[in-house]
């Protein structure tokens, strides 16, 4: 099968290319899956796990790419819950080869059954982004009706799904970002924005729940604006200033299929709008890797056509 992979971690985006690999081994429990769009991290070259298996094992060459929304064309053994000819998607795992290319071997719990209605280009947006966004405003936040939450990176992938399920929730929405994100992130249904590159943070006043994204300043200066219980959750770091009164959470997402379901379902009726940018083939995928050529939204690779 065609993917694309790197095998020289010094090399950066450069080590990356369009390759014939092996077609995946379904394990236990596993679905291979035919791959018709995929979603990628930027960053993903300085995970460890792209460069090593759980047991820190070298495995490259290794496939990048941990979203993605397809076509169960095989079950592995014992695997039960998904059926060959089904329409899925989900989160593909850290220390495995990903989704960009034209298979994939994904555990079964990762994925949940995608509408017939709903494109797969939409849905690979969606699986990281949005199992973030609602286990950091929810699980970990405890973000409930009449609260009021600031969410740093309000116009990117996790933030603006944040934004729609903060607002959905009934909470008070602030949003941060760049000044061109201002329009983007109202849109989407923030009631306030702050440009911090312009504007001072701290204006902001005390907020029940801060969702981070970004990390370093902006993280360790949030930590005051965080009132007496409230909750300082981020997915850039682990926070070295922590709210006086309150607590601080950092997390990494989690698969979780009745989630993935119940986003699924709220896309499917037009009440959740993951914000897509560019679509790109597979072999121009390597290309979108480099900063230079990202557009707003999130870059999907279409792998496979319906």
């Amino acid at each position: 099968m065609q993917a694309i992979a790197v095998s020289d971690r010094a090399a950066g985006i450069a080590g990356l290319s369009l390759t014939d690999l092996p077609y995946p081994h379904a394990a236990e429990n596993d679905v291979i899956v035919r791959v018709h769009a995929a979603g990628f991290t930027p960053g993903e070259l300085d995970w460890p796990g792209t460069w090593t298996d759980r047991s820190g094992r070298d495995r490259t060459p290794s496939v990048p790419g941990h979203e993605v929304s397809g076509v169960v064309v095989e079950l592995g053994y014992g695997t039960t819950g998904l059926t060959v000819g089904q329409r899925v998607f989900g989160p593909t795992d850290w220390a495995r080869n990903g989704s960009l290319a034209e298979h994939v071997a994904v555990e079964a719990r990762n994925l949940a059954p995608l509408p017939a209605d709903v494109d797969h280009t939409v849905a690979a947006a969606l699986p990281i982004s949005g199992l973030t966004a609602w286990q950091g405003l929810f699980d970990h936040g405890r973000l409930t009706t009449g609260q009021t939450v600031l969410i740093h990176g309000a116009a990117g992938g996790v933030g603006s799904i944040a934004v729609q399920l903060a607002r959905e929730a009934g909470a008070r929405v602030i949003g941060t970002g760049r000044s061109a994100d201002r329009d983007m992130a109202l849109a989407l249904g923030a009631d306030a924005f702050l440009d911090l590159q312009t504007e001072t943070l701290e204006n902001v006043g005390e907020v029940d729940v801060v969702l981070d994204v970004i990390g370093g300043e902006v993280l360790d200066r949030s930590a005051a604006l965080v009132r007496a219980g409230g909750t300082l959750v981020t997915i850039a770091m682990p926070p070295e200033v922590r709210p006086k009164d309150g607590r601080a959470v950092f997390f990494v997402v989690e698969p979780d299929r009745a989630r993935l379901a119940d986003l699924a379902t709220r896309l499917r009726d037009g009440r959740l709008k993951p914000v897509v940018g560019a679509v790109r083939p597979l072999a121009e995928a390597v290309a979108a890797f480099a900063p230079a050529t990202r557009t707003p939204g999130k870059t999907i690779i279409r792998v496979a056509e319906d």
